[in-house]
């Protein structure tokens, strides 16, 4: 009879650890997001001169919180590499003012029409339409004269010109990542799927998923690693890591929009199934999303595992962007 109480004291065991590692990776999440979020209104704008409106609503945009999620990323693979803080913190203040822009576009009436963002009223809700487009296009703008400035401080590193072409190569990524072949390319193929919801595959959602979102988290997930000076082998193998977690992310938001509330999410929900909009939840239901979500995030989680670099954090911010509930 002793068999059963082993397994018992070993699976207590095992809890008692899996709470602990919960404990510790929620209170350093804590810490490092509140870091992140430090480092980013840093590089906010003045409120100030004739252009004073539209900089309150680029920050407004920017202070309506958030996980800090890809600034983060920046932040932990470039700390894992030992890049120097005033290479990758400009950047990471920037590609949080390129994602939130993005958001602040999404939010239009000609886009998802919606009031609420993070649990308080959207940009164009508070400032009208016209100051939420420009507002947009301030924060796109303003996030590369930021990263750029960054060239400045290259130097007065060690060797200036290693710094140089590590700068050059993640404005590239910074830049392609954002535009027609990231991000704004998979919104465009979104649009079009939303006017012919019924011709709209699998392929075409991934693609959207995989350019729309992933294309933003890989950035997070490359950038740092760049300017810290990453074997190539390591800036690829994050980048199929940065697809893996950026599908499962999306897919992860469909199934809460199924599943969640407003309040949890501070934003509407249900909206995707009333517009009739095709989902991988509408494709495969919530457990053959839930099914796909676990298998992207093993993948990842094995890839991870094989970067000579190890890293405890990592690993469970991975796994907390996967299973989030909001």
């Amino acid at each position: 009879m002793t068999a059963p109480a082993e397994i018992t004291a070993d699976r207590l065991d095992l809890r008692e650890k899996e709470m602990v590692n919960t404990d510790w990776f929620n209170e350093e999440l804590d810490i490092r997001t509140k870091k992140t979020d430090e480092i980013v209104c840093r590089f906010l704008p003045e409120e100030e001169g004739y252009a004073r409106r539209v900089i309150e609503a680029m920050n407004y945009s920017v202070l309506a919180g958030g996980k800090r999620l890809r600034p983060l990323l920046i932040r932990e693979t470039a700390i894992m590499y030992g890049a120097n803080p005033s290479l990758y913190e400009p950047f990471m203040a920037a590609l949080e003012m390129i994602h939130t822009y993005s958001l602040v576009h999404d939010d239009l009436p000609a886009m998802d029409n919606d009031e609420y963002r993070r649990g308080r009223k959207t940009t164009w809700n508070v400032y009208g339409e016209g100051m939420a487009v420009i507002a947009g296009d301030g924060l796109l703008n303003y996030a590369f004269e930021t990263a750029l400035g960054v060239l400045k401080a290259c130097e007065e590193c060690a060797d200036p010109a290693v710094s140089f072409s590590r700068v050059s190569r993640a404005l590239y990524v910074l830049a392609r990542n954002a535009g027609i072949y990231g991000m704004v390319g998979g919104q465009c193929a979104d649009i079009q799927t939303q006017l012919h919801p019924q011709q709209t595959d699998e392929e075409e959602l991934l693609y959207i998923h995989s350019h729309k979102t992933a294309a933003m988290i890989e950035s997070g997930f490359t950038i740092g690693a760049i300017l810290g000076g990453a074997p190539q082998e390591d800036i690829d193998s994050l980048a199929v890591i940065a697809g893996n977690v950026g599908l499962a992310f999306q897919i992860r938001d469909d199934i809460l929009d199924v599943t969640g509330t407003q309040q949890d999410l501070g934003k509407s929900i249900g909206k995707d199934a009333e517009e009739g909009k095709i989902t991988y939840v509408s494709l495969h239901g919530l457990e053959g999303a839930g099914e796909k979500v676990r298998e992207l995030t093993d993948e990842a989680l094995v890839l991870l595992e094989k970067l000579p670099l190890k890293d405890r954090f990592l690993p469970m911010l991975l796994q907390s962007m996967t299973g989030r509930n909001k």
